[in-house]
């Protein structure tokens, strides 16, 4: 008997911890059974026939009980005991003041690596995975291997980024390693399979030459292996060590490339692999640490294929972004104004310099899209607290004046980058000065156009980033798919027809689509707002 009245204590704060008050003893048996709680167990472990006897006793325990009449589940607790005060009406824009000051830096922080690389080229010439000496042909491998290493495992990151972050907000750090770990090896597999089906096609069609193949295939991996291992350490909120492992496989490819003789290949590829293997190294050091505190409760498998299957909308989101925003590259380097290219793709720089800078007006709105949705998601919380439920059109207005004044802030912040690219183009510190020669005005060009379409690209990304939160993901699927035949016909007609470099004009219609056709929905999405947040949760 006491052996049942301790077993039957524990599971009462076991399913308070779940579930709080309950609203009934259904409510309780269900909970009951999602521990794995059989009928044939009861009567040995708790003295009592059934599941619906012992949920009966245990609702009565909670709503009755004055030891249990104000149960609270964990989630509730952790609310309690972060958010101490209601936030009234009055104090949202100090409350949207604070989240900005906080999530604003962090996105731009989260970009050091990228702007460490840039600082490395105009220090010493190459980073990571760049030289600014390579010849064309070089360039061409080097960049195709990275863009192949990134579209291949771009709808991994994703998946990644939504599955493992799932278990990780439930504390069940057992299946988010699982769940990385199967992941990895896909992506990784997805990466051989994509060069196996690339040597198949060249061995018929000689697109390139084996050893410009071998160059490719081996920055697409490494580049590709990388992007994988880095992705888990936005779900487990360590992203400091993204910086470590990147600056360290960097100082070591500079190091390498200024006292040692090796090909500039090799003191990239070692780099990178050193990037890969410090993260790798950190990720099993971090989780062995974490499962020894908190030990799975169930051996659960995951099956690759029920993976990818529940997640395979945000996975094919993933991959059309990248696959979108590389599009125009290829259309332009594989056309040519002054007569028949080498390759079927031929690295071409002027255009290439264009998009990099124009591609910094994306990166430098990283802030503004973490601030956006942290703040959409915390006054989510905030509003339906403060504005009755019986008003509901309320709700939905005050939180879509909240996407307006967010919009506002992506157009503002774009005008300051606007300006500063502006400087980097034309300043005496900017470019002109770096690199000792003036910008050719294709990319100037490029560059004016291409940052218009990064900023469109942001903009329908943040609408994409509002739906998702709610699991409205279809429309952001269609509507990237649709921005992708608009990129290719548009830039193929008018780099074949008119001139290579007029391929960003794909880009930027396809830009302006998917941000058009996101705010259509997001138009839908905020009138029916109460609904989607309820069924959501």
């Amino acid at each position: 008997m006491e052996k049942h009245s301790e077993n039957i204590k524990i599971l009462i704060e076991n399913v308070k911890d779940k579930i709080g008050k309950p609203v009934s003893s259904r409510v309780v048996a269900a909970t009951i059974e999602s521990f794995g709680i059989r009928d044939i167990d009861t009567e040995a472990d708790y003295g009592v026939s059934n599941i619906q006897d012992l949920a009966v006793y245990i609702y009565r325990q909670l709503t009755t009980s004055i030891e249990h009449k104000e149960s609270l589940n964990a989630k509730e607790k952790e609310f309690v005991a972060t958010n101490p005060e209601t936030i009234q009406l009055s104090d949202y824009m100090r409350v949207k003041a604070k989240l900005f000051a906080q999530y604003y830096p962090l996105g731009i922080f989260h970009l050091l690596p990228v702007f460490l690389q840039i600082a490395a080229i105009v220090a010493f010439g190459y980073s990571l995975w760049t030289h600014v000496h390579f010849n064309h042909l070089q360039s061409t491998a080097v960049v195709l291997g990275v863009i192949i290493g990134i579209v291949s495992t771009g709808g991994f990151v994703q998946v990644i980024g939504r599955q493992a972050t799932f278990y990780w907000n439930y504390h069940d750090y057992s299946m988010t390693k699982k769940t990385v770990d199967s992941l990895l090896k896909l992506g990784v597999k997805t990466l051989l399979v994509v060069f196996a089906s690339i040597y198949f096609i060249n061995v018929f069609f000689h697109i390139f030459p084996f050893k410009v193949l071998l160059v490719i295939f081996a920055y697409a991996f490494l580049i590709g292996t990388l992007l994988l291992v880095l992705a888990p350490l936005h779900t487990i909120r360590q992203r400091w060590m993204i910086t470590i492992s990147i600056v360290t496989g960097t100082v070591i490819t500079i190091v390498l490339n200024q006292f040692s003789t090796l090909l500039i290949y090799y003191t990239h590829w070692i780099g990178i692999a050193v990037a890969i293997l410090i993260t790798k190294i950190y990720l099993s050091l971090f989780f062995r640490k974490y499962l020894k505190k908190h030990p799975p409760k169930a051996d659960l498998t995951i099956k690759d294929t029920v993976l990818i299957y529940q997640n395979h909308r945000y996975f094919l989101y993933g991959f059309c972004v990248y696959l979108f925003i590389f599009i125009d590259r290829i259309l332009a380097w594989s056309t040519s104004k002054d007569g028949q290219l080498p390759f079927i793709v031929y690295f071409e720089k002027n255009y290439e310099l264009g998009m990099d800078m124009a591609i910094l007006v994306f990166l430098l709105l990283a802030g503004v899209l973490e601030y956006s949705i942290a703040s959409f998601t915390r006054f989510l919380d905030i509003t339906q607290k403060v504005i009755n439920f019986q008003k509901p059109k309320q709700f939905n207005k005050e939180l879509f004046k909240l996407y307006w004044q967010n919009v506002i802030v992506l157009l503002v912040s774009t005008l300051v980058i606007y300006l500063l690219i502006y400087q980097v183009m034309f300043a005496s510190w900017g470019y002109k000065g770096q690199f000792n020669e003036e910008l050719d005005n294709l990319s100037i060009m490029v560059c004016y156009i291409g940052g218009t379409g990064y900023f469109f690209l942001a903009w329908g990304m943040l609408n994409t980033l509002y739906l998702f939160t709610l699991g409205q993901t279809l429309q952001s699927v269609k509507g990237i798919i649709y921005a992708i035949v608009i990129n290719f016909m548009v830039g193929f007609v008018l780099s074949r027809f008119v001139s290579f470099e007029f391929s960003v004009v794909g880009m930027f219609l396809g830009s302006l689509f998917f941000m058009g056709y996101t705010m259509k929905h997001i138009f839908h999405f905020f009138k029916k707002l109460d609904y989607h947040y309820y069924a959501a949760y």
